[in-house]
């Protein structure tokens, strides 16, 4: 399963992975069965997840159901612990949204939830988030998560989440990182080979490694920064129930 999951997701383009994939694991998923973990999303129940990763895939990561991955489970968690997004109305801008969020969130919110992305068949809008096409302080939360190493000017496309967010509004921003992690965020624009930019990204439509100073960068785009370890105050059983992802950080990015 491994191989085969590694296979499709380096030579089938995101979006058609997108809009069948659910379809596939849904059939995979009656062979997973048990009650060994157990997906916060979904509430569905299995032996184990499914591996994923393109190059060296991940043991027990993707929910078959609802296809969610370590870090989707963590942050379901943070935002019903940590956060009134659940229980208050809010208007929110979703970047490149994960489909076991989608129909979640616009249960809850209905058209205040707005999706967003330049090239997914998911998304409602179609839109480049170096040029954000809302108004200054138009939404209370944004979630953009492992956006930011696709895109050219991630400096830019923070500030512009943090231009469209209301004052006391908040996102989540997160991005890959590859260990051993370095310093100092690296990028050379020269890498153009997508080889190359595997070796050196570690994906090779990657355009940068990100290092410790992230939060950095998301400050200068911005933003007050929280990078929250909220990983860290769960139970160790909870945490491998749901198969959660150790030593994670939530950047959690707030507008003044």
């Amino acid at each position: 399963m491994k191989k085969i999951i590694s296979f499709l997701l380096r030579k089938v383009p995101r979006k058609y992975l997108q809009l069948f994939s659910h379809w596939v694991l849904k059939v995979v998923a009656l062979f997973y069965r048990g009650n060994k973990v157990e997906c916060p999303v979904c509430e569905h129940h299995f032996a184990k997840f499914l591996p994923y990763g393109r190059i060296n895939p991940r043991a027990n990561a993707l929910c078959p159901n609802c296809l969610s991955l370590e870090r989707h489970r963590l942050m379901w968690l943070f935002l019903k612990e940590k956060t009134d997004f659940f229980t208050a109305n809010k208007r929110i801008l979703h970047v490149a949204p994960e489909l076991c969020f989608i129909d979640r969130f616009e249960k809850i919110h209905g058209q205040n939830y707005i999706t967003a992305d330049i090239e997914s068949p998911l998304a409602k809008v179609k839109m480049d988030i170096h040029a954000i096409p809302f108004p200054d302080n138009s939404f209370d939360v944004a979630f953009c998560n492992h956006v930011m190493e696709h895109v050219q000017d991630d400096i830019k496309a923070m500030s512009e989440l943090h231009r469209i967010l209301k004052p006391g509004g908040w996102a989540i921003i997160q991005i890959p990182f590859f260990h051993p992690i370095p310093e100092v965020t690296f990028q050379d624009e020269s890498i153009t080979d997508p080889k190359e930019r595997e070796k050196m990204y570690g994906q090779d439509d990657h355009v940068r490694l990100y290092g410790k100073d992230y939060a950095n960068r998301l400050a200068q785009g911005g933003f007050t920064v929280d990078e929250n370890t909220f990983i860290n105050q769960l139970p160790a059983n909870e945490v491998a129930r749901y198969a959660l992802p150790a030593n994670e950080i939530i950047y959690l990015c707030r507008k003044n």
